[in-house]
């Protein structure tokens, strides 16, 4: 019987790589700097916290390194957890994954990339909302076309971000420090060190993706080590130069008062039309973060298509395209779905954040916790690369999610409780007995 076409291993480290970097390096970096220097209260601090985080994210990704080299697959997250604790809780995270967080995150971005496009022309009361629905749209269209047209805006997406970083970088180095830049400032006397930790760590999110392109990249069982290390080592190193710069030009005074901290700097070397240059660039991040999120996305939907026959048709892969068609048109809809729902709340990007967060860091403490299951279940599997110091390393981990889950719970509105709701609309699914092709 002629197996089903599947992803191929058309990927390179590069290719990888610059994937991940566009979905981490978004929009976050020019808007959480001044929360964090708001809750930080020292340069010392916020600095240190840049870093902490960082190394918080280079402890998941050796973790995610063993799991992705011992079991490549383009599910991800959800083909570790099916594995690791059953098709019940594996589908129950492709139904979160479906439904709130990767629907929910492009969603998130749309409605940031709507907001600063209204502000060059608006469309009317619900400008934010039709430029977002109009990019889920664009977005999702270049990628049905295929592989190499989603991963070539990719490389587009991601060389203006970072291209664009390096300009504040290289104007902030040319500047005269502002007059309240005074090293060793301090605002506060107790620093909330936790909830830095949030903005940081939200900021850093996304990095994990790459677990979902193990299936498409040449050479897995060596590659994906590289991939995740070289991506988290040069994002980390361009936010610590970035927000250093940001200190130099700025203050931690000024930046804990900003609400638009990029744009104030190049306001402040270039004028207006720095301002204007980087708020297009910010549009730009949010595009790529969405771009990259859309590609990966699909690969949960297709791979719960694969195994579950009453989502056969997701799994359907066009051979010649390099893309799960359906997949994609399914994601673009529930994304539209989400942005109809955000535009009746008062901020749409809120509502987003508040409604993703809990399920995100839930299955990410999952995804932790596999890492202890699979090596005890499987101890004969081949794993080009184990984690370090286990079992110190995926403890580290796993407290960090905790930590985050529980915050996130804290920190969030009603938009925390609509996620939870749908999160349980799928525990029906369960309770239907139905076959699986996986092994088959």
């Amino acid at each position: 019987m002629k197996q089903p076409a599947g992803p191929g291993s058309t990927l390179s480290i590069v290719d990888a790589v610059v994937i991940v970097i566009g979905i981490v390096v978004g929009a976050g970096i020019f808007k959480t700097p001044s929360l964090v220097a708001a809750s930080t209260g020292s340069e010392s601090i916020f600095l240190l916290v840049w870093f902490a985080g960082g190394l918080a994210t280079l402890i998941g990704a050796l973790c995610y390194a063993e799991l992705a080299s011992a079991y490549p697959d383009a599910g991800g997250d959800y083909h570790f957890l099916t594995r690791a604790f059953g098709r019940g809780p594996g589908f129950l995270f492709a139904w979160a994954r479906m439904t709130v967080i990767q629907t929910g995150s492009i969603a998130m971005l749309a409605f940031l990339v709507g907001d600063y496009l209204s502000q060059v022309r608006t469309l009317g009361a619900y400008s934010s909302s039709l430029y977002a629905a109009a990019v889920v749209i664009m977005l999702t269209a270049a990628n049905i076309a295929g592989i190499r047209q989603g991963n070539g805006l990719q490389r587009l997406f991601t060389s203006a971000i970072v291209l664009g970083l390096l300009f504040i970088i290289a104007a902030g180095f040319s500047a005269d420090p502002a007059a309240g830049a005074q090293p060793g400032a301090v605002l506060a006397e107790n620093p909330a060190f936790g909830m830095a930790m949030i903005f940081v760590l939200l900021t850093y999110g996304g990095w994990n993706e790459a677990a979902y392109l193990s299936g498409e990249v040449r050479n897995p069982g060596r590659n994906m080590v590289r991939i995740l290390l070289y991506s988290i080592m040069a994002i980390t190193l361009l936010y610590l130069v970035t927000n250093f710069v940001l200190l130099k030009t700025l203050g931690l005074a000024a930046m804990a008062d900003s609400e638009v901290v990029a744009a104030d700097l190049m306001r402040s070397v270039l004028g207006e039309n720095g301002a204007l240059f980087i708020s297009i660039l910010i549009a730009l991040t949010a595009l790529s973060t969405m771009n990259g999120s859309i590609i990966t996305g699909a690969r949960t939907n297709y791979a719960v298509g694969r195994d579950l026959p009453r989502f056969s048709f997701l799994g359907q892969w066009q051979s010649k395209r390099g893309t799960p068609i359906n997949a994609l048109l399914l994601q673009a809809g529930i994304a539209l779905l989400l942005i109809a729902l955000g535009t009746g709340a008062h901020s749409g990007f809120v509502t987003m954040v508040e409604y993703t967060a809990p399920i995100f860091w839930l299955f990410f403490l999952l995804a932790g916790i596999s890492l202890f299951i699979l090596r005890r279940l499987d101890p004969g599997r081949p794993r080009p690369f184990r984690v370090p110091a286990y079992p110190l390393t995926p403890f580290l981990f796993c407290a960090i999610c905790l930590y985050m889950l529980i915050a996130s719970v804290l920190y969030t509105g009603s938009g925390a409780l609509v996620g939870l709701a749908v999160l349980a609309a799928g525990l029906p699914l369960l309770w239907r007995k139905t076959p699986t092709n996986e092994g088959k």
